[in-house]
This record gives structure tokens, C-alpha cells and sequence, in this order.
């Protein structure tokens, strides 16, 4: 597998989770290389969508947020779980794609090590915060570039005429823009999550 370029990646997010559907993030542990083939992703914009991070703007959580394209975007959550995203869009322009789910294809002993209470091995990276801890992402790995070959956590292309169906969906667990069809997941992947819908409010 070849490492997917950054220029795939500075594209509206919608389209860029696409890209990243069957692409697998791969990561050097210290205990060991995993790889989780992603099976659910979720897009957002920046000024234009009420459920994203950067609606408000710029700050210093979000900064990685705004590009360039290809880089990880980390967060800490109800405090106690990490969450990873892939920048999409053009460097100044906020655009991310949530890793919702996969399915870990490299480094199976491992996962199951770190997962313990994973009923099977389709719910070891099931939901973005298992994905994250199966595969060691923490607030440290926030900013990494996922196109560079030499980086620690690594982002490589599906493989050439996979087949998949694509089927998308509301956003799961968001408290605005509820209804956006902007979560994309694999067809028949036991490892996609299920849906809750957000409790819809109106912002602060």
C-alpha cells in the first residue's frame, strides 16, 4: 500500500471522507506497528457548519483544524476519551473528517492486549475513541502529517479497485446540525457504529 498524498486530501470534506473510506492509519507503537482499515468517517467545515469545532474560529484546540490538509486532529472528550480527525480543505481553510470506525487489519494480538473487554474483533476499534485507543493516538500525536512517510502514524491509500459500498448518513451524537448526511460508512462492516442522534440544541 502507498501513502495517500496530501493533494487527495485539500478537497471539501464531504468528498475527502470518500477518499479516506478503505485507506488504513497505521501506527508505530512502542509495543508494536497497528492498522485499522477505516470503515465509518464523518466530514465537517468549519464557519458554515454549527457541529464543527471551528465555528466560532480559531483557537488554540482547533488550530491544526485549519490546514494544511493530510495532518491529524486530535481532542480530548467528556474527559476521558481521544478523538482523531483527518484535515481536509486548503491551508487557512478548517476542514476535518472524524475516524468514526474500523476494522484492525495489522497488529491483531496487540489490539486485543489493549481492548480487552472487545467482545470480538469487530468491536476492537468500533467508535472513534476505541479507534483512538487501539491504536495510541493521544493529544501527543495532535499535528502529525499523516503523508509523510518517516512520521510515526501514517495514512496509506485502499487498495487499487477495492470494492465497497458506500452508504452515508445523519452525524452521530452531534448536538446541531443533527440531520447533515455527512457520515459515510462500508457497507455490511460489522465494525460501523451505531447511530444515536445528538440532542438537537440551539448554540451558546
Amino acid at each position: 500500500m502507498t501513502l495517500i498524498r496530501r493533494e487527495a486530501l485539500a478537497i471539501d470534506p464531504v468528498p475527502a471522507s470518500r477518499v479516506l473510506l478503505g485507506s488504513v492509519l497505521e501506527a508505530d507503537t512502542p509495543d508494536g506497528p497497528i492498522g485499522v482499515k477505516l470503515v465509518e468517517v464523518e466530514a465537517y467545515r468549519g464557519g458554515d457548519d454549527p457541529a464543527s469545532h471551528c465555528y466560532r474560529g480559531r483557537t488554540a484546540r482547533n488550530a491544526v483544524m485549519f490546514g494544511p490538509a493530510g495532518h491529524l486532529y486530535v481532542y480530548f472528550v467528556y474527559g476521558m476519551h481521544f478523538c482523531a480527525n483527518v484535515v481536509s480543505l486548503h491551508d487557512g481553510e478548517p476542514g476535518a473528517v472524524l475516524v468514526r470506525a474500523g476494522e484492525v487489519v495489522t497488529g491483531i494480538d496487540l489490539a486485543r492486549r489493549r481492548r480487552p473487554n472487545a467482545r470480538n474483533d469487530s468491536e476492537l476499534a468500533k467508535g472513534p475513541a476505541r479507534l483512538c485507543s487501539v491504536l495510541g493516538l493521544t493529544r501527543e500525536q495532535n499535528g502529525i502529517d499523516l503523508t509523510d512517510p518517516a512520521s510515526p502514524v501514517r495514512l496509506l491509500a485502499p487498495e487499487p479497485d477495492e470494492p465497497m459500498e458506500v452508504l452515508s448518513g445523519p452525524r452521530v451524537g452531534v448536538a446541531n446540525a443533527v440531520d447533515v448526511p455527512w457520515r459515510f460508512w462500508i457497507a455490511g462492516s460489522a465494525a460501523v457504529s451505531a447511530y444515536r442522534r445528538g440532542a438537537k440544541r440551539r448554540p451558546a
